[in-house]
């Protein structure tokens, strides 16, 4: 008797548990940002991700935007001094940044394999000889 076939994850909730998204059940970092090379549950190869810069642009933008409005209307409203700014601003820069940056990133990857991105790209661009030439120019 085989197993039953589960239901694969919402993409969502798996990017931003930082789940597996085929089954959802094992882990798809190793250590803080860092790629596991396969599920420890349905051994998935992880080969294929490549979220690029993408997940720390966004958390960039987002971090950045969010501060600077919170920081100018803080100095229109109650004018503090410097070091004020200092302990507020920075310390929330920090964690917004840091605490951000794994879910876009679990969010990124989950992406790419629900929307198989991988067999997009490779179709897209053919291989040196696959077009019928030997990559040579003349």
């Amino acid at each position: 008797m085989s197993e039953p076939k589960t239901r694969p994850p919402f993409p969502l909730m798996a990017g931003l548990k930082g789940r597996c998204p085929r089954c959802g059940q094992g882990k798809l970092f190793d250590g803080f940002l860092g790629t596991a090379k396969q599920c420890g549950h349905c051994r998935l190869n992880y080969a294929f991700f490549d979220s690029g810069d993408g997940p720390a642009v966004f958390v960039m933008f987002l971090t950045g935007t969010l501060v600077v409005l919170a920081a100018l209307i803080v100095e229109l409203k109650y004018q503090p001094e410097y070091w004020v700014h200092a302990v507020l601003w920075l310390p929330l820069t920090l964690g917004l940044g840091l605490g951000l940056l794994r879910p876009a990133k679990g969010l990124m990857l989950v992406t790419q394999y629900h929307f198989r991105a991988e067999q997009r790209l490779r179709s897209s661009f053919p291989r040196e000889g696959e077009d019928g030439e030997d990559g040579a120019n003349g």
